[in-house]
């Protein structure tokens, strides 16, 4: 099974105030830090970025593959779908969110090996309580290709619930996005 990895990092950032992934933690810019994570799991991985994001350069330095979500601000759907369509041979997707900087590595290999061993969905579980990134079995690639909007895949695992399998991880990072600079950890 090819698994690709997927880092969505073409949001707008609208209730942080400015480009949330561009600011520094721990002194890097926080996508640098979700993208780490993610091509540690996935050396191949690959990231979604708007039109003129300076993050294009950033991530492609970094070491991941890009690619550019021409309708990105319409939403994560447009962002997804473009993703999705730029891993033509794969079987199965970990879709990683760029705002997620404290995702630990294993947690992307534990969502992998999942799909490795028949889960239609599988995602993390902190203590009980799902989290990212989502892993998606090649059965989903049609309802992927037809995002639209700012939905997401959240339809897909709303109408596909009882497929999902958790994965219980020991780590507080897949709970944790960045939203607000209200979620920046203390200096």
């Amino acid at each position: 099974m090819n698994v690709a990895a997927i880092l969505l990092a073409a949001g707008k950032s609208s209730r942080f105030g400015t480009n949330k992934l561009l600011h520094p933690l721990q002194g890097l810019p926080i996508a640098l830090h979700a993208a780490a994570a993610l091509k540690s799991a996935f050396p191949g991985a690959l990231a979604v970025v708007s039109p003129g994001s300076p993050l294009q350069a950033l991530l492609e330095k970094a070491g991941l593959r890009t690619v550019v979500s021409e309708r990105a601000h319409e939403g994560m759907g447009e962002s997804l779908k473009t993703g999705i369509a730029a891993t033509p041979g794969a079987d199965g997707w970990v879709v990683a969110l760029a705002d997620m900087p404290f995702i630990r590595p294993l947690t992307h290999l534990n969502i992998e090996r999942a799909l490795h061993r028949g889960a239609a969905i599988a995602a993390p579980a902190y203590h009980g309580e799902r989290g990212h990134p989502v892993g998606l079995s090649g059965r989903f690639r049609g309802d992927l290709l037809a995002l639209a909007g700012d939905a997401g895949a959240r339809f897909i695992l709303k109408n596909h619930a009882r497929d999902i399998h958790l994965v219980e991880v020991d780590d507080p990072g897949v709970l944790k996005d960045i939203d607000t600079p209200q979620d920046l950890p203390a200096a």
